[in-house]
């Protein structure tokens, strides 16, 4: 799969095991994806990106992905599905913070072990590079570029396309800002 990557895709990939390694993570998630994409100055999901104004909202887009993180990686779709049936999943989160500290829930890479030098790509990111695949093979492309990543990540379902979606980026606006509104005609004649 990885030779059909541009050379901006594999700089998105090797940005994200950077991103991981920084935040001393054991693997690679979606996130660090997303935000070796924001680094992006140059190539279509850039342009996207720009377009849409997460470059001017990163600040906003990490204080998003750092509160999904806080309450353990659920989504907000768990938030409200734990609210119909009672649950505050706010007060849930504070009471075990106020009980075992503050991010209590996040989970972290510090105490993990590496076999290798650099952090493996956990299940959703490699779930997120398969879609990406998936995502060119429809359009009827052949090769992989970092738009076709950018779209994968607003497709798979969690807290990275939660956060998108809240900073207006969702598959509908990011395929427009790519492909203009005959994007989505491209895709229903693919499929």
């Amino acid at each position: 799969m990885f030779e059909r990557f541009t050379h901006g895709a594999r700089a998105t990939v090797t940005g994200a095991v950077e991103q991981a390694e920084r935040a001393g993570a054991g693997a690679v998630t979606e996130e660090h994806l997303l935000l070796a994409l924001l680094d992006q100055v140059t190539g279509r999901a850039s342009f996207a990106v720009t377009a849409l104004g997460l470059t001017d909202r990163r600040a906003s887009v990490e204080a998003g992905l750092a509160e999904a993180r806080r309450r353990g990686g659920m989504t907000r779709a768990d938030a409200e599905a734990l609210a119909g049936i009672g649950i505050d999943l706010t007060a849930v989160v504070s009471r075990i913070e106020e009980a075992h500290g503050e991010g209590a829930l996040r989970g972290g890479g510090g105490g993990r072990r590496r076999w290798s030098g650099s952090p493996s790509f956990a299940r959703e990111a490699k779930k997120a590079l398969e879609r990406s695949l998936r995502i060119a093979l429809g359009r009827g492309d052949r090769f992989i570029g970092e738009e076709h990543l950018l779209l994968a990540l607003t497709a798979t379902p969690g807290i990275v396309a939660d956060v998108l979606a809240e900073h207006g980026a969702t598959y509908a606006t990011v395929e427009r800002a790519l492909y203009g509104d005959g994007g989505a005609d491209q895709d229903r004649e693919a499929g």
